[in-house]
């Protein structure tokens, strides 16, 4: 027997202990006591002192010891129990329920919840069929303890979607006997104790109770009318997961009873009958209002007049009820939002016990008062027990806050109607439910807050521009009617000002700075309040940092003498979250009141000695929290970074505090930013003291396999070489530079750029120092040029420090050899081995040659000579060719005219090149070189284009880069020839041709917007398809992810753009659409007006058109061609790009009506649409919910399909793609909560489980989307 099993059975043996059975324990045989169990071994200890005393021991601590340890075995993963067990530990727990004994009791009742995932399903089986007699016992104990055993039982069965039966077992055997007893009204306790484990058991497991259902809701819409108020609770309860979980059916069937029931609100025949119906219509409203929508049209106004009943307890019950309609049905509620809007106004003032035009100066009076007594007489006054007025007033509040939440487009209506409200309700005397009119109101700041990317428009207000004015008019009264709150007794209401006021100022940043008197005197008061806990201190200072970030400095000037002492105090509290929140509020301080960018206006000398000593007093500290640790030290680095020069004596300490800090392993990250902060700084700080022994120390970070320490690390070697580079010991300097080849490499770019920056500004500070490393760093340089991922940001750093090596005096490296080790990869190749190399390289390669003959200028018109040369011999390699293209494209504007005759021939020449690679660089250079020397290469190049047709396309390419290279005034007298030239070309017949002149015209028209594009107009309107879509095309090139100054002329044009989705061109709607899509992505801001009427146009093309479907003969076969499929493409690509940037202008469930139609269509969009469907899931999932019956049938059909068996092996691998994108829509639906709920989901789950093949996929699937990083960008300051 094993010693595990030895346990079992040794505690069982306990357990049957009788109480004249008092046998001592006894040990396997080799076992000592240390080995048992910590309470087996107080057992035997208690044994052995029993038998000196001469006295037996009781039997409950016995048992009790024994249930307790075999509840830690059991909940050991590793226990496992073989079937004579499972059957001795099940037997004596259910012996144990029944014990005279209640803590007894208690532990086998627990032992049964791990019990269940360790035992048999039979054995769970026996298990509940015991728990349900028991529940029928005659003893109350027995019977309360069954029932939570029950529940117990219930909660640890494996969820449905897991694939197990056992919970749909166990549930159909709980289920005919909870119904037989909640029917039995005989005893009201069994029956509330069956009501509460019904509505457990339906909330986590209500699907696979399908067949049960019917049964179950005849069961329980009787205890709607049951005379016993608890009863009628829990059967509310009850009805409310059965709705989320019933058939369609079965929820019209509820949904009817319920409206049948409901008296006429004139004459109701009873209060208590009404109340209970309403309730259960919210509690069905909370669980599955999505389903209740076809219902609200009668439901809502009978809703409202129950209202206007005097009971308040039915007064809120209809204002949550009207809650959950808002959250769960927001669009059909549309008809109903004036009434609920004047009920929610009406109710959230009522308050028919209290006068507040008094209570004002009563409450003044009161404050002068002793708090005591002040306390005791409120309390007297206005606390009674039957006032309910103030749930009336919370549900009004929170009703509201639906409503504002669920209408984004009614935020203008709400500023006007609600907000004034809201405001003057902040005086409300009862805490729950000014917190609740605090949050109605936030919610609405929150949909105020102006959409990412949105630019105020200065010449043309709009609707968000409008709301933003109307909440700054609003601000001051907020403020007055806060001024009295930010200094309650109350924390609640402290903290909920300050939480209002947060978002205010992150919604309209600057607009507190007027009122800046009444917030310091807020926020000192909570600083100073000691009395009660810590929350609000925390609130306060968070409170603080936030407005520091979004008001002026200025404004906080007059206040810093008040301000400052307490949050210095805070420095110093004892409590390490107090001390880690203040010193964030004192760097936050520093940083806004002494910017390093502007002059000093405020003379730092009354505190700078103040805030230095208290963070030097926690930096010294060794015994604190971490966190803590790290604040003090980056608080320090700002201190010193703005403030060194008026440190005095405190900033060498400072420093040497910094440097001990970088030696310690915990607090080595924050130092090295620290520092960082002190280096970059402008005051040029005399860092001599601890450079000598901070460089080896930072030298050895470079080492570490700490990513985000060899970043900062790199920072401030790089920072202290600009600020230091003359002061910095060379022997230390040298230490860093030896660790510096190992971290140039393709494995971490980032790591890499910061190197070779690092690298480029020692070249400049300190030449010499380069002379022993330059050569293995060249060489693994000369590596990272040859990758073909090398990206843009380390390609400048490698241009930089290429330049300083050549650049010193005297160069470290000299410029020709430095070409040659450049060039002499592409060189070394082969003549007719091709470019070899990746395209990316020689790119790279050219962009270095271009940046040596920048630095060296002398040299630049030999290496351009060079380069043409190489260019033209017929010996050169095409790798050779190419490089030498690329490399005169980027010299050619340094090299100045030169011999430029020979170059134009030489580049018309490889424009014939049999070689695509060469043709193309060729066609690059000339552009490139011809943006520089505009009169001699514009009309040349224009005047080839009308010459060689055949070459049209490359030369179109290079007349694209001359117009982007180009200053745009030393374009401006050749716009209309190439205007004229363009135009001309817009009919070719050649798509590809049309999408570069598309670009030209784009780039031409930067050149001078306000003459070019009105032209427009003219061409849209005149023009044939071809010229339409190449200008709509041209629009789209117009538009940048940046701030442009074309911007506010675009926004006055797009919506004449736009109408060309009325064309009856597919080709122009299709280029229309790819613009459109253009704004949506990169500057949603241009069209976020407009979607109003360009939504309905949009949508129209999303609809599959039969008069564009045709049959194409292919030989003895047919083909059906849609022509119109690119264009609903290219609409259902719209529809998600607004999905990102618009989601709040749009009609989410207008949207999932084409969402839903595209499901149904072509392998292209069906794909784009699961997409969506799963990015909407997560976005909006309310109205998801309302449809996701319907939304599951196309996707249970794109899983099911099965391909033909004679079909081509890309026909599999497209219905396999299909599937898997259904699939990881169907995961996305199954993260809404009450999905899981829904009967045709449980349906589809189950077939998915049951099917091998989609088990395994989902399963897959699931992992996937565990295993995907965080996108949050890393922070590396």
């Amino acid at each position: 027997m094993s010693t595990a099993a030895f346990h079992i059975s040794s505690l069982l043996e306990k357990m049957t202990s009788s109480d004249k059975d008092f046998s001592r324990p006894r040990l396997p045989p080799g076992t000592s006591s240390g080995r048992l169990l910590p309470s087996l071994r107080s057992q035997v200890c208690f044994w052995r002192s029993s038998e000196l005393l001469g006295s037996p021991p009781v039997p409950s601590p016995l048992r009790f010891m024994a249930t307790s340890d075999l509840m830690s075995e059991l909940q050991k993963d590793s226990i496992q129990l073989d079937e004579d067990s499972e059957r001795k530990v099940v037997k004596m727990l259910l012996r144990l329920l029944e014990d005279k004994n209640g803590e007894v009791q208690n532990l086998a009742v627990k032992c049964l919840g791990p019990l269940v995932g360790k035992v048999k399903e039979y054995q769970v089986e026996t298990i509940v069929d015991a728990l349900c007699a028991n529940m029928r016992s005659d003893k109350e104990q027995l019977r309360d303890i069954a029932g939570i055993g029950l529940k117990t039982v219930l909660s640890e069965l494996p969820p449905a979607a897991t694939g197990s039966g056992l919970a749909t077992s166990v549930c159909r055997k709980i289920t005919g006997q909870l119904t037989s007893a909640i029917a039995q009204q005989e005893d009201v306790a069994v029956q509330l104790e069956a009501l509460d484990i019904l509505s457990d058991m339906l909330s986590r497991l209500g699907a696979p109770l399908g067949a049960f259902h019917a049964s179950l809701l005849h069961c329980l819409l009787p205890q709607l009318s049951s005379p016993r108020l608890a009863v009628r609770k829990r059967a509310v309860g009850a009805l409310g997961h059965l709705a989320a979980a019933c058939s369609t059916d079965l929820f019209v069937e509820l949904a009817d009873h319920l409206l049948d029931q409901l008296p006429c609100p004139r004459t109701p025949t009873s209060l208590a009958a009404v109340r209970t119906l309403i309730q259960c219509l919210g509690s069905v409203g909370r669980q599955a209002g999505h389903r209740l929508g076809a219902h609200l049209h009668h439901l809502v106004p009978l809703v409202g007049e129950f209202c206007n009943l005097d009971d308040d307890e039915l007064r809120e019950s209809c204002l949550q009820a009207f809650e959950a309609f808002l959250r769960k049905c927001p669009k059909e509620m549309g008809p109903h939002v004036s009434n609920v809007t004047s009920l929610c106004l009406q109710y959230m003032k009522y308050d028919p016990n209290y006068n507040y035009d008094s209570g004002d100066d009563d409450e003044e009076q009161m404050e002068t008062e002793d708090s005591e007594f002040s306390e005791q007489e409120s309390e007297d006054e206005y606390s009674d027990d039957d006032d309910m007025s103030w749930k009336v007033r919370r549900a009004a509040a929170k009703c509201m806050a639906a409503l504002i939440g669920s209408r984004p487009d009614l935020v203008h209506d709400f500023h006007r109607t609600l907000a004034p409200e809201l405001i003057h309700r902040f005086k409300e005397r009862e805490e729950n439910v000014k917190a609740d009119v605090f949050g109605a109101y936030i919610v609405l700041l929150r949909q105020t807050r102006p959409p990412k990317g949105w630019l105020e428009a200065v010449e043309e207000p709009t609707q968000t521009g409008s709301n933003l004015h109307m909440l700054r008019g609003q601000v001051p009264l907020v403020i007055k009617a806060l001024q009295r709150q930010l200094k309650d007794r109350s924390v609640r209401a402290r903290q909920g000002c300050f939480s209002l006021l947060t978002e205010l100022a992150s919604v309209l940043p600057g607009s507190l700075a007027d009122h800046m008197p009444v917030l310091v005197a807020g926020i000192v008061f909570s600083l100073g309040d000691r009395s009660s806990s810590s929350t609000i201190r925390m609130d306060a200072l968070a409170f603080l940092q936030g407005l520091l970030g979004t008001e002026p400095a200025e404004a906080f000037h007059p206040h810093l003498p008040t301000l400052l002492p307490p949050v210095m105090a805070c420095v110093a509290d004892p409590f390490y979250k107090i001390a880690a929140e203040a010193l964030l509020v004192l760097q936050e301080l520093v940083r806004a009141m002494w910017p390093l960018d502007r002059p000093r206006v405020l003379n730092p000398e009354p505190y700078v000695g103040e805030m230095s000593a208290a963070t030097l007093a926690r930096l010294r500290a060794t015994d604190l929290d971490q966190e803590v640790k790290e604040r003090a030290i980056s608080c320090m680095g700002h201190l010193v970074g703005h403030l060194g020069d008026r440190l005095g004596d405190d900033l060498e300490p400072s420093l040497l505090l910094l440097l001990d800090r970088l030696r310690n392993e915990i607090t080595r990250l924050p130092a090295v930013k620290a520092l960082t902060l002190v280096a970059v700084s402008p005051l040029r700080l005399d860092l001599k003291p601890i450079l000598a022994e901070a460089l080896p120390i930072l030298a050895s970070f470079l080492r570490k396999n700490q990513r985000a320490l060899r970043l900062a690390t790199l920072a401030a070697l790089d920072a202290l070489a600009q600020s230091q580079g003359l002061n910095l010991p060379p022997s230390a300097v040298q230490a860093v530079l030896a660790e510096l080849p190992a971290l140039v490499s393709e494995s971490d770019m980032h790591v890499a750029q910061l190197a070779v920056d690092f690298l480029a500004t020692m070249t400049r500070a300190q030449p010499a120092t380069l002379a022993e490393v330059s050569g293995p760093v060249l060489s693994e340089l000369l590596r990272l040029l040859r990758s073909p991922l090398l990206a843009a940001g380390v390609l400048t750093a490698v241009e930089g420090f290429l330049q300083a090596l050549v650049g010193a005096r005297p160069p470290c490296v000299d410029y020709a050899e430095l070409i040659n080790m450049l060039t002499a990869p592409v060189y070394d190749q082969a003549l007719d081995s091709g470019p070899g190399l990746h395209k990316q390289v020689f790119h790279s390669l050219a962009r270095c040659v271009a940046a040596l003959a920048a630095a060296c200028p002398h040299q630049a018109a030999g290496t351009a000579n060079r380069l043409v040369c190489d260019a033209r011999s017929p010996h050169s390699s095409t790798g050779v060719k190419v490089l030498a293209f690329l490399s005169l494209a980027e010299v050619g504007q340094v090299a100045g005219p030169g011999p430029q005759r020979e170059l134009k021939a030489v580049l018309l020449e490889a424009l014939r090149s049999p070689s695509e690679d060469v043709r193309a660089a060729a066609s690059y250079a000339l552009g490139r070189v011809g943006a520089g020397n505009l009169p001699d290469f514009l009309p040349f190049l224009l005047g080839q284009i009308e010459a060689e047709p055949p070459r049209q396309y490359l030369l179109l390419h290079s007349l694209r880069e001359a117009l982007g290279a180009a200053q745009p005034d030393s374009l401006k007298p050749y716009a209309e020839d190439i205007w004229a030239l363009l135009f001309q070309r817009c009919e070719g017949a050649e798509e590809g041709t049309r999408g570069v002149v598309a670009e030209c015209i784009g780039k031409l028209v930067l050149v001078n917007p306000p003459f070019l594009l009105p032209r427009f107009r003219k061409q849209l309107a005149a023009g044939r398809p071809h010229t339409r879509s190449t200008v709509i095309t041209a629009v789209k090139f117009l538009i940048s992810d940046q701030p442009s100054p074309i911007d506010p002329l675009l926004r006055s044009f797009i919506g004449e753009f736009m109408e060309s989705l009325q064309d009856p061109d597919l080709n122009v709607r299709r280029a229309t659409l790819a613009f459109f899509n253009s704004a949506v992505h990169n500057k949603p801001s241009l069209v976020r007006d407009l979607l109003d009427d360009i939504l309905p146009l949009l949508y129209q093309e999303t609809k599959i058109r039969r008069d564009l479907i045709r049959e194409v003969e292919m030989g003895p076969f047919k083909h059906t061609v849609d022509d119109g499929l690119d264009v609903r493409k290219a609409a259902f690509e719209c529809m998600y790009s607004l999905l990102e940037s618009c989601l709040g202008q749009l009609d989410i469930c207008e949207f999932l009506n084409h969402v839903e139609d595209g499901l149904k269509d072509h392998y292209d969009i069906r794909m784009l649409t699961f997409i969506m469907l799963a990015r909407l899931a997560a976005l909006c999932p309310a109205p998801v919910l309302q449809r996701v019956d319907r939304l599951i049938e196309p996707l249970r059909a794109t899983c099911t399909t099965k391909v033909k068996a004679g079909s081509v092996k890309q026909e599999f691998e497209k219905q396999d793609e299909l599937k898997r994108s259904a699939m990881r829509a169907v995961a996305a639906l199954l993260t809404i909560p009450e999905v899981g709920k829904s009967p045709i989901m449980a349906d589809f789950s189950s077939q998915i489980r049951s099917n091998p093949e989609l088990a395994t996929l989902f399963e897959s699937i699931q992992k996937d989307s565990a295993s995907v990083p965080s996108t949050d960008s890393m922070e590396l300051s």
